[in-house]
């Protein structure tokens, strides 16, 4: 029975047997995703407890997985077990407060910078406006870009469809207009991006990149990719907290 097959037949019948077999079959996206990770988090937690969290996230993908979906199921787990290995990370709490405090502190200086401007500030301007030094501004991009980018990253994977009353039916025709506006949203506020920050999110979700990959194409360091995604991610979520479909909390 090949994948598509697999499929199909589990999404009829739920069958626990054929879930272990869909598990068997992407365990190596654990792998791939769990050792990209090890890169950044490896002085904080074992590789082998990268492995455990991104198992629970791969089984929760299997299980939630829409064969009806126009997306592959490659690209919607990784995007699950990664999100699930930081918000496991997130539950040992090595995160400090001075840091988190600091992640909202820059998401609300863009915020009304980007509302006195009419455009997205500088990191000059950001640090100015701050009252901190450019390098504790861009040292702190590079520090909260790991924590910072789960909760989006499955806005974007799922494209906004959680935000949405769950209580209509997917295929009525009021929740199909509106999903297709929230993209139509997300799509503007990415085309409006700096050409470094879309360049950044294009290679890192599209073609799935790392760091170092990016920088390697772009010529820049990997704290500098660091940097330029933190931002680009806290500015996304600012314009999408302006539409009202995303929550600052």
């Amino acid at each position: 029975m090949n994948r598509d097959e697999l499929w199909k037949k589990y999404h009829s019948t739920k069958d626990k047997r054929l879930k272990q077999l869909l598990i068997e079959e992407y365990v190596g996206l654990v792998k791939i995703v769990a050792g990209r990770m090890y890169n950044y988090y490896g002085s904080k937690v074992d590789y082998d407890d990268l492995i455990g969290f991104g198992m629970i996230g791969l089984i929760d993908s299997v299980e939630r997985f829409d064969i009806n979906k126009n997306i592959k199921f490659e690209t919607y787990a990784q995007i699950r077990i990664k999100g699930t290995i930081i918000d496991n990370i997130r539950k040992l709490d090595w995160i400090p407060r001075s840091l988190r405090k600091k992640s909202k502190e820059i998401q609300s200086g863009m915020k009304k910078l980007e509302n006195k401007l009419g455009r997205t500030p500088s990191n000059r301007e950001l640090s100015e406006y701050l009252d901190i030094s450019l390098e504790e501004l861009e040292s702190a991009l590079a520090d909260i870009s790991n924590f910072n980018v789960a909760s989006l990253e499955d806005l974007l994977i799922n494209n906004c469809e959680h935000n949405i009353d769950s209580d209509l039916d997917r295929n009525s025709p009021e929740q199909i207009y509106e999903i297709k506006e929230i993209k139509e949203i997300l799509g503007k506020i990415i085309d409006n991006l700096s050409e470094s920050e879309k360049m950044v999110i294009s290679l890192y979700y599209y073609d799935e990149l790392t760091y170092k990959e990016i920088g390697h194409i772009m010529e820049l360091s990997e704290s500098r990719i660091s940097q330029i995604h933190s931002k680009a991610i806290l500015n996304i979520k600012n314009q999408l907290i302006k539409q009202g479909i995303y929550d600052i909390n």
